[in-house]
């Protein structure tokens, strides 16, 4: 290292630095490592080697520039990323050198703002909250005093995300308050409590110091000059998932002209929930006058024929830079699109895959509760895994927690504390006043509390729904634990509860699948928090070439086999929209769905395999894969013959009840119907319950126009079929 040393005084030519440390670069990387001067964005496509440019720039600056390592700041979304960084400098240029670099997050560089201040102030900042349990339970003491309620382990999740977007997007009063609205909780009051009692214990979350230390910089000119002077050259990493405040941060510290060079690729900015802000991407020459913009779109990662489907997939967002990624390997293995009857019928398709997993393989997905079915089922076949971040939140979610405490009051229909937890879920209409003289009654009677609404007085037909109630919950007892869950969501009322509340039912799906191995209703509660205790303690195989992860947790990972899951309207994408209706946040949140799953194509690199499902429409599908919009023109066009779709359902069971003669018995698929408003037209799809009787059918009308129908309420106000 002593060479190196002393060329740092006399300065290095760039063919000598080139020769000397890197000769592989490209003409658009070398073009970036020589970009030291002024604002300067790098849009980087995946699998471009951005974090090469970053290692060998900061060389090219030190040895060929001659800039003093101690004016150079590299900030890092993550501390690993940092540490990374770092390390990998180190390994070129030496540890000399790498000692001398600050390599921070936008929090660490905070903290030593914030420090330098009170020293100049004489006063000491407030602590720093670095465990999660002392925020929670200042948290959880505001969300009661404000909801009137107990919040489970997910809504204070829920609220310390939502705080955390607050605080970095620098929202006013009146956003915070209408967020509120939308997640239907006081977001507003347990906010400014949280604050409140922060600030009445000296205590400062992670949030707060960087809103503290921008202040800090903004209101002391000689702060900011030191800084300024200090840090003469900032490089930022990751630049599309920085949240507002930091932006701000950066610009103040950079200032509009100085020498700020930001790496990053509005494509790949999936943290919209954490505040990310790619708008200061699109937005960096107007905020930078003068400034340079380079684009890396070669792809080193993935098959060409990877490269060009997520190329092609992410061009129909419009908040983005243009450019297109280009592939730089040759095409490989086609992209395969695995059908599969239904959306439950990939669990036991991925439990055989991962029996015999010959290269690294990950199977991603956009929510971490996907993947709970196929984790149970690969603990009980013992079939090795590893899972990135596993996130317990779905345990306590409230729709959990309620189907487990239903559960819990079937097996003990005398428990007054299970009963008050749900008994004005099933929209029987009880008052709370009339439940808990139930449960009074039920004491002193020793009988089931649903028994003693016959003696108290109330409402004709809110006694008929409690009886109705009761019944369910004695055929429930004696039903597997699948049937039985079935029956909560489509019987009893929970499932309008849900939808009521905009409350997610998939949490439904998934319990329902879980439910398949485990028939006793004892046993599955059990085994739910088995489950939760094996994600929380096992320790993780790394020896396992099987690999389970959401999307958002292989950012910036590369794995030879991807396997995409749960690609369905309402999961992945989370919202189906129209783009001539929506709201600019309805179209901004549909676009980072894209970006999720534009993520999640560029993970693989030799073979991408997409799942796809009969009983589960994609949007995101139907776009990248020609052959799907093919096959569903044609499907539309079978009759009754389509041995694809059930052709006809007679009403075995029980027929609909109505008074109309216009009610078929039976649907088929390919009927000619007419109808008062859209004349005639052909029945192309229908959908139907347990019992196998019509709920609601698709019509494709002789004009183009096609509709959804409910059975029977279409034909008894005036639909007819005309075959």
């Amino acid at each position: 290292m002593q060479d190196l040393r002393g060329s740092i005084k006399k300065g290095m030519t760039e063919k000598e630095f080139f020769d000397r440390f890197e000769r592989k670069l490209n003409t658009q990387q070398i073009e970036a490592v020589k970009a030291t001067e002024g604002p300067v964005l790098l849009l980087a496509v995946p699998g471009s080697g951005k974090t090469t440019v970053l290692v060998n720039r900061l060389g090219y600056m030190i040895y060929v520039k001659g800039i003093d390592p101690s004016n150079i700041l590299t900030l890092t979304y993550t501390v690993a990323a940092t540490r990374d960084m770092s390390e990998r400098f180190k390994a070129i240029f030496g540890e000399d050198i790498s000692d001398r670099l600050e390599f921070r997050t936008i929090n660490g560089i905070c903290a030593k703002i914030i420090a330098h201040y009170g020293r100049l102030i004489g006063k000491t900042s407030f602590e720093l909250i670095t465990d999660e349990k002392v925020s929670g339970k200042i948290l959880t003491e505001v969300y009661v005093r404000v909801m009137n309620d107990y919040p489970t382990e997910s809504d204070i999740k829920t609220v310390r995300t939502l705080i955390t977007y607050c605080k970095n997007m620098m929202l006013e009063e009146k956003d915070i308050k209408a967020l509120g609205e939308d997640e239907g909780i006081k977001l507003l009051e347990i906010y400014e409590g949280y604050n409140k009692t922060l600030k009445e214990k000296s205590l400062m979350d992670y949030d707060d110091q960087m809103i503290y230390a921008y202040r800090m910089l903004k209101g002391s000119g000689n702060l900011l000059e030191f800084y300024k002077d200090k840090y003469r050259y900032i490089c930022v990493d990751e630049a599309q998932d920085t949240s507002k405040i930091q932006h701000m941060i950066i610009a103040l510290l950079s200032g509009e002209s100085g020498n700020l060079f930001m790496v990053g690729d509005e494509d790949q900015s999936i943290y919209g929930f954490r505040a990310a802000y790619p708008e200061a991407l699109l937005n960096f020459e107007k905020q930078h006058p003068g400034a340079k913009v380079l684009i890396m779109d070669k792809n080193y990662r993935s098959n060409a024929k990877i490269v060009e489907l997520a190329d092609r997939f992410i061009q129909k967002n419009f908040s983005r830079h243009e450019k297109h990624m280009c592939a730089t390997r040759e095409a490989d293995s086609d992209i395969s699109y695995i059908t599969l009857g239904s959306r439950s019928a990939q669990y036991k398709y991925l439990l055989e895959m991962a029996k015999d997993v010959g290269a690294q393989t990950a199977v991603l997905y956009r929510d971490n509760e996907s993947i709970l079915p196929l984790v149970d089922l690969l603990i009980r076949e013992n079939v090795p895994y590893r899972i990135k971040s596993a996130d317990m939140a779905f345990f306590t979610h409230r729709v959990v927690i309620d189907v487990i405490n239903i559960l819990k009051f079937c097996q003990n229909p005398s428990d007054p504390e299970l009963f008050m937890k749900v008994y004005f879920k099933f929209q029987t209409f009880l008052r709370k006043s009339d439940a808990e003289d139930m449960c009074r009654i039920a004491d002193e009677r020793h009988t089931g509390i649903l028994d003693a609404a016959e003696y108290i007085d109330i409402n004709p037909r809110v006694l008929g729904n409690v009886r109705s109630l009761r019944t369910h919950f004695r055929n429930m007892a004696s039903e597997s634990t699948y049937k039985a869950i079935n029956r909560i969501d489509k019987f009893m009322g929970y499932g309008e509860y849900l939808s009521d509340n905009n409350l997610d039912d998939n949490k439904l799906f998934i319990l329902k699948e879980l439910s398949k191995n485990e028939p006793t209703l004892e046993g599955f509660i059990i085994r739910l928090e088995e489950l939760r205790q094996i994600l929380t303690d096992s320790e993780t195989n790394y020896k396992s070439k099987l690999i389970l992860s959401t999307v958002h947790s292989s950012k910036g990972l590369e794995y030879d086999t991807v396997y995409l899951m749960d690609v369905i309207n309402g999961v992945f994408p989370s919202k189906v929209i129209s783009f001539k209706s929506a709201s600019p946040k309805e179209k901004k949140d549909y676009e980072e769905e894209r970006r999720i799953f534009y993520v999640g194509l560029t993970r693989a690199k030799d073979k991408l395999c997409i799942l796809k499902y009969e009983d589960a429409p994609s949007v995101f599908v139907s776009e990248i894969n020609p052959s799907e919009k093919t096959r569903k023109k044609e499907t539309k066009k079978k009759t009754k013959e389509n041995l694809l779709i059930k052709p006809t359902v007679l009403l075995k069971k029980k027929k609909a009840v109505t008074s109309s003669e216009n009610v078929p018995e039976n649907l088929v698929i390919g009927d000619r119907v007419s109808q008062v408003k859209y004349g005639e037209g052909t029945i192309t799809d229908v959908s139907w319950d347990d019992d196998e009787i019509p709920t609601k059918f698709t019509v494709e009308f002789d004009s183009g126009n096609e509709r959804i129908f409910m059975f029977p309420f279409a034909f008894t106000t005036g639909m007819k079929i005309i075959n």
